[in-house]
């Protein structure tokens, strides 16, 4: 994916303000924009693992769909937004390739709630994600990573991913500031209405 993104806002220290803080992990196949949305909405410098992918990497990361990829994140993003003066978005961005699938388990320690990153051209890669979310029992939205014109509707990738319809799936350009930021604003209001339903049935 074109990693060129919007220019973030002034990057300010966390305000003394801040009472809560949320972990929220982006997961999603390889190159469908992880990185780049992680550093798109990041108020702060992300802490990034990139490097540059090598020969050893042919024959075992499938890159059809994203041949012109130069790096790969090969442990984990991270980077910080405040949502407003008390609410704290800590953002960890998990690498997509197979082989590291191991330390997903691990990232989703103490995860409230997670986003996961499509891309229409290699929708199955998504499939894992999904299933290893669901069997922490992690809520999540799904947000699709529009390259170019969209093809599919949310309807169809939504049958495509068999998603129940209680799951939000939002369209996104992972490059744009504010549209990151209105994913992780729908990921935080779905928080809030699950938390609310639980209190209501308790």
């Amino acid at each position: 994916m074109d990693s060129r993104t919007s220019e973030p806002l002034a990057r300010t220290p966390l305000p003394s303000s801040a009472t809560t803080g949320l972990k929220i992990v982006i997961v999603g196949g390889f190159g469908v924009g992880k990185t780049t949305m992680v550093k798109s909405v990041s108020e702060i410098r992300p802490l990034s693992t990139e490097e540059t992918m090598s020969r050893a990497g042919i024959g075992v990361d499938d890159a059809r769909g994203v041949e012109a990829k130069s790096t790969t994140t090969v442990a984990f993003d991270f980077g910080r937004i405040s949502l407003n003066e008390q609410l704290v978005l800590y953002l960890f961005g998990a690498p997509g390739q197979e082989r590291f699938w191991f330390l997903w388990d691990r990232l989703f320690t103490g995860t409230l709630g997670a986003v996961v990153l499509v891309d229409t051209r290699r929708l199955a890669d998504s499939w894992y994600a999904i299933d290893r979310l669901e069997h922490h029992g992690t809520p999540f939205v799904v947000a699709h990573n529009q390259f170019g014109e969209p093809t599919h509707s949310l309807d169809q990738i939504r049958d495509a991913l068999d998603l129940s319809g209680d799951v939000p799936l939002i369209a996104c350009d992972a490059r744009r500031r504010e549209s990151s930021k209105a994913v992780l604003i729908t990921l935080v209001n779905h928080l809030h209405a699950l938390s609310t339903v639980r209190q209501v049935t308790s």
